[in-house]
């Protein structure tokens, strides 16, 4: 694998930029997607893992993300545990019936993966032989599979989901449980065949109160994650829970490797009381994605300064993308704006350790100049490039720096680095723009 910057983000280990990638990224908005969906109903492209792949692969090679997430669908699930599932064009997917007793319960099984969602399973294998990123392989939480196997009325508010957990509360338990298993077993199946890492939707988990929310979604997502955490250890977990972000302590003590937030969280305040134990993803609001690529840049640029310089953020939406998303607003985030890019970094480390002044060092200097002369230099590369001299010289240096924006630079940035007593030392990259 070439590059694994999105498995180490996860992981909390050294990384040189900010890995991306978007929830929904094989979708709707892309025409190569559009041209596959003209000539297949959405349903044949989920089961037919050659057109699977090939979908999955469509951002990765396009945007240009740090990872993929396979093409399919939370429901196929809960079809494999006994619903037909139908697609309404129009209307979004529907059961042939709904689960509203012990009966209904009795009637669905826990499917072996390995036949009755072989599809994904071979999806997954023959992805990972044409792609050099990590591959995330994903499922509905149990609580929102719950209300969409309950839900006959397919309304938002999922109030007959809400009703059966109130008037039924056993009832509910029971089919949680069941559906638990399934997940955890798809999952598990999905990280066999070869998912480098799971993500866990829990896209409705925000409509319930804390109590019920504890109960009814949470508990039975611990369950998964310790599950998968007893056979894979090593395997990043992710947990989007949307709607939830007054609940964070309690989401980061599932157990899981990264929180994916929405957009209504200040992501300063997700780092700051996930006290580094876990990563964060997000959170950058869809909706910005129609907008303007000024506007676009912009976001995007003040949520990697929110969060700040670190090994654990992995730049993502607050929730998948919109279908109406132009294509060059999402390359704007795949080609680097959203990444961080460090071509500051890299520029300010060569510049210490130019052979030219070798045997000289700034380590220990109580006083360094430096001065940035390049197009469009962002605070955040700023902020990384201090991060890389005080690592040489401590915290109590006496750092100052200028800033020269030239329109003439292109893609140039020029770093020169001063320290007290020691010989100028100059490098100018050019800027990487390589989207992988």
């Amino acid at each position: 694998m070439k590059n694994d910057i999105f498995l180490k983000a996860c992981k909390g280990e050294k990384i040189e930029r900010t890995p991306i990638w978007i929830m929904r990224q094989a979708g709707r908005y892309l025409p190569e997607y559009r041209k596959i969906r003209q000539r297949y109903d959405f349903l044949t492209m989920i089961k037919t893992p050659e057109l699977a792949s090939e979908i999955t692969i469509q951002p990765i090679e396009i945007i240009g993300v740090d990872a993929g997430i396979i093409f399919s669908d939370i429901l196929v699930l809960p079809e494999a545990m006994g619903l037909k599932l139908y697609i309404d064009e129009g209307k979004g997917p529907r059961f042939e019936r709904y689960i509203q007793s012990e009966s209904d319960i009795a009637n669905l099984c826990i499917p072996d993966p390995t036949e009755k969602l072989k599809y994904v399973l071979n999806a997954i294998e023959l992805t990972k032989r044409n792609i050099d990123v990590p591959l995330i392989g994903f499922a509905g939480s149990p609580w929102t599979l719950f209300a969409y196997m309950v839900e006959s009325e397919q309304e938002k508010d999922f109030k007959n989901a809400k009703l059966l957990i109130y008037l039924k509360p056993k009832l509910a338990h029971k089919l949680l449980e069941k559906i638990t298993l399934a997940v955890s077993d798809f999952l598990i199946a999905q990280i066999e065949y070869g998912a480098d890492a799971v993500q866990i939707f829990d896209t409705w988990g925000g409509i319930l109160s804390y109590d019920e929310f504890k109960e009814f979604s949470l508990k039975y997502i611990a369950y998964v994650i310790e599950r998968i955490k007893s056979k894979f250890d090593e395997i990043p977990v992710i947990l989007f829970s949307k709607g939830t972000w007054q609940w964070i302590e309690e989401i980061i003590n599932t157990g899981c490797d990264v929180i994916s937030i929405d957009w209504t969280f200040d992501i300063k305040k997700a780092r700051e009381k996930s006290h580094e134990k876990i990563s964060i993803q997000g959170n950058l609001d869809p909706v910005i994605l129609l907008s303007e690529p000024e506007i676009v840049a912009h976001e995007a640029m003040k949520i990697l300064e929110k969060y700040g310089i670190g090994n654990r953020h992995i730049f993502n939406l607050g929730h998948g993308i919109l279908p109406d998303t132009p294509v060059e607003n999402v390359k704007v985030l795949g080609t680097g704006v959203a990444r961080g890019e460090h071509r500051a970094v890299e520029a300010t480390q060569k510049a210490i350790s130019n052979p030219l002044i070798e045997g000289l060092s700034i380590v220990g200097a109580k006083g360094v100049l430096v001065n940035f002369v390049g197009k469009g230099i962002s605070g955040n590369e700023l902020r990384d490039a201090v991060k890389v001299i005080t690592e040489k010289t401590g915290e109590d240096v006496n750092l100052i720096y200028g800033v020269v924006d030239d329109e003439s630079m292109n893609d140039e940035l020029r770093v020169t680095v001063i320290a007290t007593g020691l010989t100028t030392s100059t490098y100018s990259p050019k800027k990487n723009t390589n989207p992988v």
